[in-house]
């Protein structure tokens, strides 16, 4: 069973940046492509950036120039360096598989998140 951990996230000032980690469970992590995904408050949860098994990167246009998604598949980790924050990036920030991993229930399984609020 997968497990995913996430970390780093915090209070940011706009303009600030974060580094967001996030720790995979399983032997197959190296031939997935990887997300994080956010979710704010009263909005659906959106995927923000990906990094193929490959190392090829998407982002959202929301994000895109600011973000940088990078994975290391000796330590089953993917990060989210996150610069030039502003308010709107406030959410709750989660990795997961793209598309994202569901149980044998196909019910889909998310970590725990890490809040990341951008506020002066």
């Amino acid at each position: 069973q997968v497990q995913l951990v996430e970390s780093g996230g915090g209070l940011v000032q706009p303009g600030g940046s974060l580094r967001l980690s996030c720790a995979a469970s399983g032997s197959m992590f190296r031939i997935y492509a990887m997300g994080w995904y956010r979710q704010a408050p009263g909005k659906q949860r959106e995927l923000v950036a990906v990094i193929t098994s490959g190392g090829n990167t998407h982002y959202a246009d929301s994000v895109k120039g600011r973000f940088t998604i990078s994975r290391d598949n000796n330590k089953n980790t993917v990060d989210l360096q996150m610069n030039l924050l502003k308010p709107g990036d406030t959410a709750v920030y989660y990795c997961n598989r793209d598309p994202p991993f569901t149980t044998a229930t196909m019910i889909t399984y998310w970590g725990q998140g890490t809040q990341v609020t951008v506020s002066s």
